[in-house]
């Protein structure tokens, strides 16, 4: 017995018409029936699935054709839920399949807003590949393909400035801290929040850094630290550096603390990009 349901079924399940389905499927590809001993299609839950994103993108505002392509044909399920997307992306990066992952970061930034994709989706796949190569479950090879794709999206990005202008903020991963891709993300969340950024990246000098910050009349000097390790460097680098009036210095990262925020006399910022965001934007002028 064949599995699925005929057209009509799946016009009334997604509220499509049938003659709109045929179109859709004629043209962009996007359905992938299967057929009876008779030759008549069968549409299965992923048809289902995919038809209803489509039609809500197009509520959204984007062209059939846009929609099409976001959803791509790789990806035989569409995510409906944040959770579902990550499971999404956590398997493209265990197959190592860069066409899922470009597609899925299509359908991420599309669907989602730019804060709720960054801190619901992406930080927490970024995450669990990082358990998953320290565990053995892939490769460098496989770990560099997700982080790649994934920071050729955020750089992009980081060059669409919106909002208000709140101030001048420079952003530095510690010294020997190569780990950036939170820092990127913070950059990108505050860059849309209405900060002028100043991003400088992995292994930066502190007194470099400052430096910069003075030059640029910045407010805030943002510094990460992913490993416990470099936390001897920053407290060595911070006792070297004279730091300018009015240049407020803040941490975060994944060996971030607010202890040790606490004995380098700094501001600690907290692991949640959101909360941060928050954060920076109540800080006082």
């Amino acid at each position: 017995m064949t599995e699925g349901i005929n057209i009509a079924a799946l016009s009334q399940r997604t509220a499509v018409p049938a003659h709109t389905l045929r179109k859709w499927e004629e043209r962009y590809g996007v359905l992938a029936p299967i057929r009876t001993q008779g030759g008549q299609r069968r549409y299965r839950e992923e048809d289902v699935a995919r038809v209803e994103w489509l039609r809500d993108r197009i509520a959204d505002g984007f062209r059939i054709g846009e929609a099409a392509a976001l959803l791509g044909r790789r990806v035989a399920e569409t995510p409906r839920t944040a959770e579902s997307t990550q499971d999404a992306l956590y398997d493209a990066f265990l197959r190592a399949d860069p066409d899922a992952l470009e597609s899925l970061l299509d359908q991420t930034f599309a669907v989602y807003g730019l804060e709720e994709a960054l801190a619901t989706i992406i930080a927490p796949v970024l995450e669990r590949v990082g358990q998953a190569w320290e565990s053995g479950h892939g490769s460098v090879a496989d770990e560099h393909l997700v982080t790649a794709s994934i920071r050729a999206r955020i750089e992009r990005l980081l060059a669409d400035a919106r909002g208000p202008v709140r101030g001048t903020a420079v952003l530095a991963c510690a010294p020997e801290e190569r780990h950036e891709l939170g820092l990127l993300m913070l950059a990108t969340l505050m860059r849309a929040d209405g900060w002028k950024i100043a991003y400088l990246g992995a292994d930066t000098p502190l007194a470099d850094a400052v430096r910069f910050a003075e030059r640029v009349s910045a407010d805030l000097l943002c510094l990460s630290v992913g490993l416990g390790e470099r936390i001897p460097l920053l407290t060595s680098a911070l006792a070297e550096v004279d730091r300018p009036e009015g240049l407020e210095l803040v941490l975060g990262g994944a060996a971030a603390t607010a202890e040790v925020a606490r004995r380098l006399g700094i501001r600690y910022l907290g692991a949640d990009l959101r909360e941060s965001v928050t954060a920076l934007r109540e800080l006082p002028e």
